[in-house]
């Protein structure tokens, strides 16, 4: 047994696609938009890789797309909240940008879709990112993770219209390793790449890559928690039954492809199990865990609200009938939505108005994008509130390593200091270069940074 965190360090990375269009007509390349999207951005802080003020990291990814990675947060609802602050602060700078097209004569509109791939397949991520404990063998502890996450997408997939069938994940398509360094050339489920952003003797990151985006906030809880309650059995020694998979990757677009979760997969041992067994294993265990799971981090009230969501999706998979589920659950709100459409229509899965449908799901403009639409007609439900968001828009985690980034970085664009910000660092580089390192991802305060906020405050207004 090594160290177990219910009180967990996590974080998530969301890319955006990105388009400006004036009716069907393309006003611009995807590049040129994103340039446009980051004007505001380079103006106020000279760069387009920035940390902001909620102590989130804010950058133009390669590939030309935006990316929000979240600050370090410790519970659920509260990473819930700044995933979404990412959406709010993005849509700003959207509607930024439709000013700028509309003063330079282009028109318009800018564009940013919440969802893992383009009409052309470009594929593009939402990463994970869970705190576990140094003395973890991480390669044997993903492999133990593999049968949960390859069958995960049962209950946290976002959907979306493939060729002439619909499929409940848009990430199993992308995904061609189980555990591995790289995560462009063969995109594994789990990143083993060591970069803790914290203490290495003490820490790891887990670098999950293999989720899709998640419009619902339902989904994505149950997402998240799920992966803290098996994260957190493992790491206890909780008695978890042995699913270790003949060839993890083999069957994962086969369970994309199959909404019945009835795909049998190889066990290692031998003999078959299929991926909602998988599930239905893991999730009595959770059950079982939370029983005794100390009430840290995520209180168990928030994690039993999570069981209780894996248990009536994973029964509406059983049953086939999602009626219990189907406000909650992002790929079933989809494909009940789209299969209206199909009615309506009499069309099959290829036709150009479901595509539109699919893709306009995951518009993040909440006057404009369709699911906010199904979320204000009640047919998408809530984890959290707007007020929850509003909040993690202008302010870091009050309870982890970011609050101290977040109050650096006020104190310094106020006083109007030359400074540098990394997750670990902090730096001021006049009228002396002073640095402090933030090593514990825990720790919401330190003797040190105060020390250099009161040297930032002592030398306001100073020339360079």
């Amino acid at each position: 047994m090594v160290a177990c965190y219910p009180r967990r360090i996590m974080g998530v990375e969301t890319e955006f696609g990105v388009a400006a269009y004036d009716g069907a007509r393309q006003v611009l390349t995807p590049e040129e938009i994103a340039r446009y999207l980051f004007r505001p951005v380079v103006a106020q802080y000279r760069s387009s890789n920035v940390y902001v003020g909620n102590a989130a990291r804010l950058y133009l990814d390669v590939g030309s797309h935006p990316e929000y990675a979240t600050a370090e947060c410790d519970s659920l609802s509260q990473l819930l909240a700044h995933d979404k602050a990412g959406e709010w602060i993005f849509a700003d700078l959207a509607k930024q940008a439709d000013e700028t097209l509309a003063n330079d004569g282009l028109g318009g509109s800018t564009y940013l879709f919440k969802n893992n791939v383009d009409s052309k397949g470009n594929s593009y991520g939402a990463h994970e990112n869970y705190l576990v404990s140094r003395e973890l063998a991480l390669k044997s502890f993903g492999q133990q993770l593999l049968p949960f996450l390859i069958t995960r997408q049962l209950v946290c997939g976002a959907g979306k219209i493939a060729g002439n069938k619909f499929v409940i994940s848009q990430r199993a398509d992308q995904v061609w390793e189980g555990v591995s360094s790289a995560t462009t050339r063969t995109r594994p489920i789990i990143n083993t790449r060591d970069e803790p952003h914290g203490d290495s003797h003490r820490f790891r990151r887990m670098h999950v890559i293999i989720g899709d985006s998640n419009m619902s906030e339902p989904t994505f809880a149950l997402k998240v928690g799920s992966m803290l309650l098996v994260i957190e059995m493992l790491e206890a020694g909780f008695d978890l039954p042995d699913m270790e998979l003949a060839d993890p990757i083999a069957h994962i677009r086969d369970i994309a492809a199959d909404p019945t979760g009835t795909t049998a997969l190889e066990l290692a041992a031998g003999g078959t199990i299929t991926a909602l067994e998988v599930q239905r294993a893991t999730l009595d265990a959770a059950k079982r865990w939370l029983s005794q799971r100390p009430d840290e981090g995520t209180p168990n009230a928030e994690m039993q609200r999570v069981v209780d969501l894996w248990q009536r999706t994973l029964d509406a998979i059983d049953t086939q009938d999602f009626s219990q589920v189907d406000t909650e659950i992002d790929w079933v709100i989809k494909r009940k939505l789209l299969q209206q459409f199909r009615s309506k229509l009499g069309c099959g899965w290829d036709h150009p108005k479901l595509a539109q449908i699919d893709l306009t799901y995951h518009d993040i403009d909440r006057n404009r994008g369709l699911f906010y639409l199904l979320e204000r007609k009640g047919l998408a439900k809530r984890w959290i509130t707007d007020d929850d968001i509003a909040h993690a828009v202008d302010h870091a985690p009050e309870t982890t390593r970011a609050a101290i980034r977040g109050k650096f970085l006020a104190a310094v664009r106020e006083a109007g200091a030359a400074h540098n910000v990394d997750w670990v660092h902090l730096k001021v580089n006049r009228p002396e270069p002073r640095t402090v390192e933030l090593l514990d991802p825990f720790a919401n305060n330190n003797a040190e940074a105060d020390e250099l906020l009161a040297y930032v405050a002592a030398h306001a207004g100073e020339e360079e």
